[in-house]
């Protein structure tokens, strides 16, 4: 908690820098820290007075007040000398800047409020500095009236202005972390960020306060504050309250009105209070407006501005100013809303069209509230096929399972029927993990289901489900008379769900081109017609546009490209469909070799998928939250995540995932390398007989890394021969490289893959190259390709682990006879098998493994494994 005081300069390095910069110059500038309250702009001072005082040199402070304007010298007559007579000011003021200079050459006073200071002492102090016996480090909070005292001491570049901004969301994100000493969910920063306006007082009491709520919570690997428990302190309330509470008294009609239902027309406000009290209200910078093409609208210039209003509400004052908005409003979706709030009931045909509305604006906990609101009698197949839906997205798979199962029972026609069991299964499946009961829905459908139109949408669900369940050959088959275009599907929600799925099937399948194509399609149907289906918000379908273009080799894509939709789905409050999104945003750190960055998302990814109960997503952020802290040595949180990943179903078309995740803990641990590729080849030979090709692709690329490359080249060639993207390819070349230890060709690997933005890999090729070279007697070959090498572990952040790098950082210093006498003893190989295998005898083999031993600074078998990763 004592960090938190620290918060401010983590975030604030370019104006430290720009100070250290104007501090230092020649000219004896003095600096004036300005901006708006709360942005920390006394914290930031405080470190420039302790960076300026260093060495001895003497300082002072003040604060200057409203109190201390009215009294001459009143803020600043501390500072002064004793003894010192200011009744005639200019031999007074002459002694005084003759007492305060000193052998430092001046006195550094730092004065807090220069805005409050009275003109006696700007006068002084502008003495003061002009002669040099005085540096000043003032703060002055913008948005005040430019008095005497600023102009004098300010208005010309004797002090150098240092502006302070409200944290971005990237210092909001920095400072957090660094407050609470860990990682930061993003979606928690960008609360934050939100909740405060960047503002940093603001900001420390919002996390001060949901610390000790427990709401702000870390589960071992990272800090995450759900979507709706932002809790202040009693301090933040207060500070609000001081600011709120400077308005006039008329206008606090149109606060409160504001912070129930804002943004409010600015018609509405004028006709509550007059234009004079918003333009006072706009001045004191209380409110702010905004122009557009629907009009001029008014809300709070702070979010927290809401929540301490609406704290101090009485229950009728609330029932009136909201029941008057609904008077004059025609937004039904907040008409419903305000009703609802004020009264506790509104008509049921309003709460049903509110609460489409509100779906079709994926607004998803303002539809289920809506619903919530309807008696039994009112509920429909259509209201109550939405409450499932509804139920899904915000994480309640159990409870839409219930109400659509109800539904299912109750319903006589078809094609509603159809509906609620397509809903029912996406819910099954994605939700709950139910893969298997999920299909068997769809099976038995069909014995009431038959109008050709029912059972093509039931196939093509079908379809898009055994892409997942390893069986894409399947479920493409299966997909095969899918139309082109939504308007020519009967179902347009069955059509979405397999359009959402075929891209991936392609992908699955080697046709990265075909699938990247139809993306981009998908996306575009689903554009047109999203207010009119019941299906998951459109960016469902850029989740496997990220797929296919990871998949294409396309990383820096896939990676812009999901970064801005989960930071976008933040802000929409589309929870499950951000959740996949940052699942497989994992996976591209993952292939790029980025594991701390994967390593957080896949953190993040598991926090969320716990809390929305979604068991498929959360086995996969577990194997990947495995595999990324393996690679990164943290063994005991890999072997954590991996146990519990195997409690959750996983899903089949990513089952390669858990391997992965097992495969790299025991790298970590250091077992046997024989086994750990005997798991690997199970695992391959399981995935080729699915027909996942890409997932045997990378299953053969780790073990041709892991020591294989002979008996992994081969098969990565054939699949590469048929597959369009650039990704496979790249892999069958590393696999080529590796097994030739060609250093001209792990060069042009490892260039081929940088180019994709798969730098670990990348760095892997280079260091082997380097090795080679070395062996060569090439040093300047080696020695370049040892640079290139760093130059992609640099952008993989933390270094990873892996044995390729060890085994080709430590191969280099050893000749190919000592390198090939040494991995075997570090396998437990005894020497007279070396011997025997290599047709030496057993003394050659000892000398090799002493010049080993001595070139790699170790002196034993033990410590040459941990060397060369065997």
């Amino acid at each position: 908690m004592d960090a938190l005081s620290l918060w401010p300069l983590t975030a604030r390095a370019a104006e430290l820098d720009v100070f250290t910069r104007v501090w230092r110059s020649g000219r004896g500038r003095s600096v004036a820290v300005c901006g708006p309250a709360g942005v920390g702009k006394t914290r930031l001072a405080e470190e420039f007075l302790r960076l300026a005082a260093r060495g001895g040199v003497p300082s002072g402070r003040a604060t200057a007040s409203r109190a201390t304007a009215a009294v001459p010298l009143g803020a600043i007559a501390h500072l002064l000398p004793p003894g010192v007579d200011l009744a005639d000011p200019v031999t007074g003021f002459a002694q005084v800047a003759r007492m305060l200079g000193g052998a430092h050459g001046g006195r550094v006073v730092l004065i807090d409020d220069l805005h409050w200071l009275d003109a006696t002492s700007a006068v002084l102090l502008r003495q003061l500095i002009d002669v040099g016996a005085v540096r000043l480090i003032g703060t002055v909070r913008s948005g005040e009236p430019v008095n005497e005292a600023i102009e004098l001491l300010c208005g010309d570049d004797a002090v150098y202005r240092i502006d302070l901004a409200a944290f971005t969301l990237e210092q909001v994100e920095d400072v957090v972390q660094t407050g609470l000493g860990g990682p930061v969910a993003r979606a928690t920063a960008r609360r934050l960020h939100n909740a405060s306006s960047g503002n940093a007082l603001y900001l420390r009491e919002l996390v001060q306060g949901a610390l000790r709520a427990g709401a702000l919570t870390n589960d071992g690997e990272i800090w995450e504050l759900p979507e709706g428990r932002a809790a202040g302190t009693p301090r933040l309330a207060e500070l609000i309250g001081a600011r709120l509470a400077a308005a006039p008294p008329a206008a606090r009609t149109v606060l409160d009105l504001l912070a129930l239902c804002e943004p409010v027309p600015l018609a509405d406000a004028e006709a509550v209070v007059g234009m004079d009290v918003l333009v006072a209200l706009e001045t004191a910078a209380l409110i702010r407006t905004r122009t557009d093409q629907q009009g001029t609208t008014l809300a709070l210039a702070h979010p927290l501005y809401a929540e301490i209003l609406r704290a101090q509400l009485t229950p009728l004052r609330k029932r009136k100013l909201l029941l008057d908005q609904v008077g004059r409003e025609t937004d039904t979706r907040r008409i419903a809303a305000w009703q609802l709030e004020a009264t506790g009931s509104a008509e049921p045909a309003l709460l049903i069209e509110a609460a489409a509305l509100a779906r079709h604006a994926h607004d998803y906990r303002q539809a289920r509230d809506l619903l919530g609101a309807l008696a039994d009698h009112d509920h429909t197949v259509a209201t109550r096929l939405l409450l499932g839906e509804v139920l899904w997205e915000l994480g309640d798979s159990t409870g839409a399972d219930d109400v659509l199962a109800a539904l299912a029972r109750s319903v006589s026609d078809e094609r509603e029927f159809l509906a609620v069991t397509l809903a029912r299964a996406v819910n099954r499946f994605w939700g709950a993990g139910d893969y298997e009961g999920a299909l068997d829905l769809l099976d038995a459908a069909r014995e009431r289901v038959t109008s050709p139109e029912c059972l093509k949408s039931l196939r093509h669900v079908e379809g898009s489900m055994r892409i997942n369940t390893a069986e894409p050959e399947r479920g493409m088959a299966l997909l095969a008379d899918l139309a082109d275009d939504v308007a020519d599907s009967p179902d347009p929600a069955a059509w979405l769900n397999a359009a959402t799925m075929k891209s991936v099937g392609l992908a699955f399948l080697g046709r990265s081109a075909e699938a990247v194509t139809w993306t981009e399609h998908a996306y575009r149907m689903h554009l047109g017609i999203g207010e009119q289906v019941l299906f998951p918000h459109p960016a469902a379908q850029l989740i496997s546009r990220v797929t296919v273009l990871t998949t294409a080799g396309r990383l820096g894509e896939a990676r812009e490209l999901a970064q801005t939709s989960a930071a976008q789905l933040v802000e929409e409050h589309v929870p499950t469909i951000r959740l996949w999104m940052i699942v497989h945003l994992g996976d591209v750190e993952l292939l790029a070799g980025h594991y701390s960055d994967a390593r957080r998302w896949f953190a993040e990814a598991v926090a969320e998928a716990r809390r929305l109960h979604h068991v498929s997503a959360t086995n996969l952020a577990l194997a990947g939250l495995a595999m990324s802290a393996a690679l990164l040595g943290d063994i005991d949180a890999a072997e954590q995540a991996g146990v519990e990943a195997s409690t959750y179903p996983a899903l089949r078309s990513h089952d390669h995932w858990n391997t992965l995740a097992a495969v790299w803990i025991r790298v970590a641990r250091r077992e046997d390398p024989e086994k750990i590729r005997s798991l690997l080849t199970e695992a391959i030979a399981t995935a080729h007989a699915s027909g996942l090709v890409l997932s045997e692709a990378l299953l053969l690329a780790d073990l041709a890394r892991l020591g294989a490359p002979a008996q992994a080249a081969p098969r990565l060639r054939e699949i590469a021969a048929s597959f369009d993207g650039a990704l496979v390819p790249a892999l069958a070349h590393l696999a080529t490289a590796l097994a030739t230890n060609e250093p001209r060709l792990l060069l042009a690997a490892s260039n081929e893959l940088a180019t994709l933005g798969a730098d670990l890999m990348a760095a892997e090729a280079a260091c082997a190259a380097s090795a080679a070279y070395t062996r060569a007697a090439d040093t300047r070959q080696a020695t370049a390709a040892a640079h290139a090498a760093q130059r992609h572990l640099d952008r993989c952040g933390d270094r990873p682990r892996t044995p390729l790098l060890q085994a080709s950082g430590a191969a280099a210093a050893l000749t190919d006879r000592e390198f090939e006498v040494a991995l075997m003893a570090a396998h437990g190989t005894p020497s007279r098998q070396i011997a025997a295998t290599l047709s030496l005898s057993v003394r050659t083999v000892q000398n090799h493994l002493h010049r080993a031993y001595t070139k790699l600074g170790v002196s034993s078998r033990a410590e040459l494994g941990r060397v060369l990763g065997g």
